[in-house]
């Protein structure tokens, strides 16, 4: 199987982007208070992906880290994931597939249902999506008790991938949702409590 490969007119340019000045990217999240409900404080990253130079400075370093594990193919958690994943893939010359909340693909999809701190969620991938042995990177925008990324690994090993790797924009160490995965994850953003 082929692994990702930049695209020939990108190869040298999109691997080795070089930052201007080393940019801390935590200065391109907002903190939002009381979000979605009283308690809890929200990182929200529409302010790091509409900054133009932020946006490429973090995809820059993504690429550098995922290259290495060598995926064929790239997995974005809904929503989020989606924002990292679909340009990542096309940036490292991979495919890319969705893992999707129920009703949202179409065509026969393969679910696994998980338990969260308050409740039960499940995510679907197309029974087509991955073929057996296809090493795979799963990637969202944040981490916290890890669940719902535990339950993407999974789900991606239930149709076949080899999971090579996860990766985040921002992980909440606190938590400690890296001590739920078996598989090495990069967060580019850490905050501690």
């Amino acid at each position: 199987m082929a692994r990702c490969l930049p695209r020939p007119e990108e190869s040298s340019a999109a691997m080795s982007f070089q930052e201007p000045q080393p940019l801390n990217l935590k200065d391109y999240i907002r903190e939002v208070p009381d979000f979605p409900k009283p308690g809890i404080l929200f990182y929200d990253i529409s302010t790091l992906i509409r900054s133009a130079e932020a946006w490429q400075v973090a995809t820059g370093r993504l690429a550098r880290i995922i290259s290495a594990w060598q995926p064929d193919l790239l997995a974005g958690i809904e929503s989020r994931g989606f924002l990292t994943a679909a340009p990542l893939a096309q940036r490292l010359g991979c495919g890319f597939t969705m893992l999707r909340k129920p009703g949202k693909l179409p065509g026969e999809t393969i679910s696994l249902k998980y338990g969260l701190e308050y409740g039960e969620d499940e995510l679907h991938i197309q029974a087509d999506a991955i073929k057996p042995g296809q090493r795979v990177v799963v990637l969202d925008d944040l981490l916290a008790t890890g669940g719902t990324l535990a339950a993407s690994i999974d789900l991606l090993r239930k149709v076949g991938a080899e999971v090579v790797g996860a990766s985040v924009l921002i992980e909440l160490a606190g938590l400690k949702g890296r001590d739920k995965l078996d598989v090495p994850l990069n967060s580019l953003i850490t905050y501690e409590d």
